[in-house]
């Protein structure tokens, strides 16, 4: 039986076919965002925390602050246009156990990407996630066994843990497409070969409320942005 397909659905099917095309294809105008990444602490503490002199106190001395200013692992992206994963030879990233660690504590990846997670370590460690995208569990091993592997075929946080040292964790931030960076250790960023056209950028931290704004790449250029990320993203109730 042959299937009737009707005038709008064959718009649509093109208008679909050709915005794919155009966002594989590699970019002949493209841009570039640039900017700057800073966290602002709760009104009436200082950038590490300190509203009055009472942590001077036995009870409280050993008590962990955050000290907004020291905050890192920014991770800015073009968020609203969810691209393909790669059929074949997807991305591959390395997450490392070192030093009872993971290294590095939070990775951005595109959907579609391969993680390894070599355990350096004499000891065994244990990786594991509990997320509702991509729950997973490699088991025990230690140095010199073969690295594990995972794939993340859908967006979203992956929280990742061992289940035998309580403070080893890790982020996997799954993107849907290419366009994202990191922010280096003065809050700066770029992000390169952006197709010229407006879109929604976010900016993330996994303590922070993420940030959106509106941004209008350029056939050529760049466009600079600004990031202030704090608390007072949340509703107050």
């Amino acid at each position: 039986m042959t299937k009737t397909t009707f005038p709008a659905q064959r718009v649509k099917m093109g208008l679909l076919a050709a915005l794919a095309i155009t966002f594989l294809l590699p970019p002949t105008q493209a841009g570039t965002i640039t900017g700057t990444v800073e966290a602002r602490g709760p009104e009436g503490e200082d950038s590490a925390g300190n509203s009055d002199g009472n942590y001077a106190s036995r009870r409280y001395k050993f008590l962990e602050r955050v000290d907004y200013d020291r905050l890192s692992d920014f991770v800015i992206f073009v968020d609203g246009v969810d691209l393909p994963a790669p059929a074949e030879n997807p991305p591959v990233e390395i997450i490392a156990q070192r030093d009872g660690t993971f290294v590095p504590h939070v990775t951005p990846v595109v959907v579609g990407t391969v993680v390894d997670w070599p355990n350096l370590d004499d000891i065994y460690h244990n990786v594991f996630s509990m997320s509702e995208t991509t729950p997973f569990d490699l088991g025990l091993y230690k140095k010199n066994d073969q690295a594990k592997r995972v794939k993340f075929s859908q967006r979203g946080r992956i929280d990742v843990f061992c289940s035998i040292h309580t403070k080893m964790n890790c982020i996997v931030l799954v993107l849907p497409n290419p366009w994202f960076g990191r922010a280096d250790e003065r809050g700066r960023f770029s992000i390169s070969d952006v197709p010229a056209g407006t879109y929604k950028l976010k900016a993330w931290h996994e303590r922070l409320p993420t940030r959106t704004v509106e941004v209008t790449v350029p056939e050529t250029g760049e466009v600079s942005i600004a990031f202030t990320l704090g608390m007072d993203g949340l509703p107050k109730m």
